[in-house]
């Protein structure tokens, strides 16, 4: 049983930003398919048990839907980042996981660390699944956290093989989306549909 003065600490994922229009939409998609690398992690806090408000903490680029960031996701070259603190009016319904509970001052703790995280996002290397696991740590003091709930039963963690085939679309229409005209975006949006679908029905045959 956590003490009464004991703060919240929460995990949730959200679908990765892109360019409005398709790419948005298929990163959507793989968010809903189950794509654990398609998903950005957040740090929930919620100081009063008795309020449904929490603390949103999370590590990002400057701008998501600039066509440089889709650059560096493939060259895992630096990018500029920025850690936010923001408000929620509750905490969600689907995605998002109680980790554990920090005592003290867990919102004091969770500023210092943002003060301190390097702003420098290279994808894979130093990106937001690196600073929720280090936020969590301090927090909780439970290490790689993500880790264990991307194993969990019932996290939505392991996504069926063909999932993979998913992703290189992903980062196709990062450059297709800004610059293409909305003709060659349907026609992408159709041809992977097609293919996905396809790809979906012979998983179903292959049991």
């Amino acid at each position: 049983m956590a003490p009464a003065t004991s703060t919240a600490v929460y995990v949730a994922a959200v679908p990765l930003r892109a360019a409005k229009g398709p790419a948005q939409l298929l990163m959507s998609a793989g968010y809903s398919l189950g794509q654990w690398d398609l998903q950005h992690f957040m740090v929930l806090l919620r100081p009063d048990p008795a309020r449904a408000q929490a603390l949103v903490f999370d590590f990002q680029p400057q701008d998501p839907e600039d066509v440089l960031a889709a650059l560096a996701v493939l060259s895992r070259s630096e990018i500029p980042g920025v850690v936010r603190r923001r408000t929620l009016r509750r905490i969600p319904d689907r995605r998002c996981w109680l980790v554990g509970h920090c005592d003290g001052d867990a919102v004091g703790a969770a500023d210092r660390f943002s003060e301190r995280w390097p702003t420098g996002l290279v994808v894979g290397d130093h990106d937001c699944r690196d600073y929720t696991n280090g936020l969590v740590e301090v927090l909780t003091r439970e290490k790689r956290v993500l880790e264990s709930l991307r194993s969990a039963p019932g996290t939505g963690g392991a996504a069926p093989p063909w999932c993979e085939w998913f992703s290189p679309f992903i980062f196709v229409f990062y450059f297709c989306a800004p610059s293409s005209s909305w003709r060659t975006n349907i026609v992408c949006v159709l041809c992977t549909e097609s293919f996905v679908l396809e790809i979906l029905f012979l998983n179903l045959m292959n049991g």
